[in-house]
């Protein structure tokens, strides 16, 4: 980075424009408060216009400034609750969007979630680790040095001497010496590390949505230029879409995501979770519990607003084919009405002025016309028509209880659905079966898919992704069902 590459940040960021307002010393703590303390990835309009309403009934005269925020002397706490917002959002200090339903919900923009994670940066630690940043360090560099090696006698050696260094600690413990363990001060500061970049990977989420987001801002504004031919507009959408998904940070989103949602990778964050939070609660270690247990649909929630934004900018680009479709269609139908118009305004008319004249005779050829036939017209074959199978159900009485899902009670359903997410903000199906086992097998496995219509503003789906539900305390039998996701 260049000295001018500094200064042009310092005046066009956003962040740090952020940080020069006068009411940031108030609006960022509301903002964390409303969204990071609260757990929420996103809040509707009506919710936090009244929040922010609260908030601002209990400020005093000298903590607003006023002419920054373009508040007129004498308007009520909602009226200025939308005119802030309305400034955030252009801002970029919260990113606005509708939801299936229609409603405005509104998030944090990977420019405050970025002075977020500063700002928590500058928080007086009472324990500075450096032993687990620099073995990470050092790991790193033994990672990269190891993965780019294309010698093979070298990269052979280093896996020799890797595979000595475990047998030996192997040999070890067979001894019966005791395995090297992290004492609690170890485990804490790993633990400070391996959750402040969890709080970063959210924002660099953000930061990928933020690019989709640009690419369907970018396709608006190419639409709305007359001087641009439509096959342009897709074509760009198409090649800005492939050199996201080729960069550097989109092969890292996309092979992080498809981890996440494999079901390899769920089931070893789960076990690998579950062992954390016992081991710290058997060393009576301080930590945020509910943080630790939510982190997996935590980034399953900001993973799915990504492929959001990436189907907004798939639909907008249908839209625009579609566009096209029904203006040739349109454009054919005039000309044909013309021509009608034409045809009616002459049909009275004794002297048409149309046709030419020729000199000498014309030759007429009739392609299409039918030929004279002297042989006698066969009759039609006999085609065998197949005879319609019977449909029969071998076990009718099975089949029927299998579809038969009347006494299944999807109030109580849903009440159990409430009753798990009050402890977590964010469960799959899985995990609410673990919670609230089934106690009428597949039948009730299937009316918990109703609640996509019922209920969708709190039920959604992962493209592409499925998980195996057990329909039996055994752990027998499994069902493959797509991946299902309840929030509160």
């Amino acid at each position: 980075m260049t000295s001018e590459d500094l200064e042009h940040i310092v005046h066009t960021n956003p962040a740090l424009q952020m940080l020069r307002l006068q009411n940031a010393k108030w609006f960022l703590p509301f903002l964390f408060k409303s969204f990071k303390e609260a757990g929420r990835f996103s809040i509707d309009e009506k919710l936090l216009v009244q929040l922010l309403s609260e908030t601002l009934s209990g400020h005093a005269d000298d903590v607003e400034d006023a002419e920054e925020a373009g508040i007129i002397f004498g308007e009520n706490e909602e009226l200025r609750s939308r005119k802030y917002i309305g400034r955030w959002v252009k801002e970029r200090i919260l990113q606005d969007f509708t939801d299936a339903q229609g409603l405005i919900q509104f998030q944090l923009s990977s420019h405050t979630e970025r002075v977020f994670q500063w700002l928590t940066a500058l928080q007086n630690r009472h324990h500075v680790g450096t032993e687990s940043r620099f073995k990470l360090l050092f790991n790193s560099l033994r990672d990269i040095v190891e993965h780019t090696e294309g010698n093979a006698r070298k990269r052979l050696e280093l896996l020799k001497d890797k595979k000595a260094e475990i047998e030996k600690e192997i040999k070890a413990i067979e001894l019966g010496r005791t395995p090297d363990s992290y004492n609690n001060a170890q485990v804490q500061e790993r633990l400070d590390l391996f959750t402040r970049l969890c709080y970063e990977l959210v924002g660099d989420f953000r930061e990928v949505e933020d690019n989709f987001r640009q690419i369907h801002r970018s396709i608006v504004t190419h639409h709305t230029k007359a001087e641009k031919h439509k096959g342009a507009i897709v074509g760009y959408a198409f090649q800005a879409y492939d050199e996201l998904r080729n960069s550097s940070q989109g092969k890292s989103f996309y092979a992080f995501w498809d981890f996440l949602i494999s079901r390899a990778g769920q089931e070893e964050w789960t076990e690998l979770t579950e062992q954390l939070l016992g081991m710290l609660q058997d060393r009576q270690i301080e930590a945020d519990d509910a943080f630790i247990a939510n982190i997996k649909s935590m980034l399953l929630q900001q993973g799915r607003n990504v492929y959001e934004a990436n189907d907004k900018m798939a639909e907008k680009l249908s839209r625009i084919i579609s566009e096209k479709e029904i203006e040739r269609h349109r454009r054919l139908h005039r000309q044909i009405n013309g021509i009608k118009e034409l045809v009616f305004d002459l049909m009275e008319r004794d002297d048409v002025p149309c046709g030419i004249q020729i000199e000498g005779g014309a030759e007429i050829k009739m392609p299409m016309d039918r030929k004279l036939q002297m042989a006698p017209r066969q009759a039609p074959g006999v085609v065998a028509q197949p005879s319609q199978a019977s449909q029969t159900i071998a076990d009718p009485e099975r089949f029927s209880r299998l579809l038969n899902t009347a006494f299944i009670d999807k109030k109580k359903l849903w009440q159990k659905v409430q009753k798990a997410l009050a402890a977590q903000g964010v469960l799959s199906l899985k995990e609410v079966l673990e919670l609230q086992p089934l106690e009428h097998g597949l039948a009730e496995v299937v009316s918990y898919f109703s609640f996509l219509r019922e209920h969708a503003a709190k039920t959604n789906t992962v493209p592409g992704a499925t998980e195996l539900i057990p329909l039996n305390e055994e752990r027998t039998k499994f069902v493959e069902v797509p991946y299902l996701m309840f929030n509160a």
